[in-house]
């Protein structure tokens, strides 16, 4: 399995941008069947905000990102990207970098369970 580490999280006012990268080491990204972010705010569950289906490339966003947030990925630097703008204060959390070697994933993009590699998380807060 691939060790996933996140980077890019940090302060940014309302409506603010930031961008979060997922760097792989040890696999490769498009070995895995679904790639995405997930974050947890304190005292509420883990919940996915954003993956990619790598057969075809599909992306899916929670409804709360839609047209503020963007998945990406690089292939030739194995790394994930998370584009996030107009930043809100309930966009404050823990952003975690996931993927998946199992086809769950694909019907169930957005169950933690169905992901068995995760980065260590990095924290983005929005305030002013």
């Amino acid at each position: 399995q691939a060790q996933l580490v996140e980077s890019g999280g940090g302060l940014v006012q309302p409506g603010g941008s930031l961008r979060l990268s997922c760097a792989a080491s040890g696999g490769t990204l498009d070995a895995y069947t679904t790639i995405g972010w997930f974050r947890q705010a304190p005292g509420r569950e883990r919940e996915g905000v954003s993956v990619i289906i790598n057969r075809g490339g599909s992306t899916y966003y929670t409804d709360s990102v839609k047209g503020r947030f963007t998945i990406s990925r690089d292939n030739a630097k194995n790394t994930m990207y998370l584009e996030m703008n107009m930043l809100r204060p309930e966009d404050t959390a823990v952003y975690y970098c996931a993927a998946s070697s199992m086809a769950i994933a694909t019907m169930y993009p957005f169950e933690v369970s169905s992901y068995d590699s995760w980065g260590q998380g990095t924290q983005v807060t929005v305030s002013s």
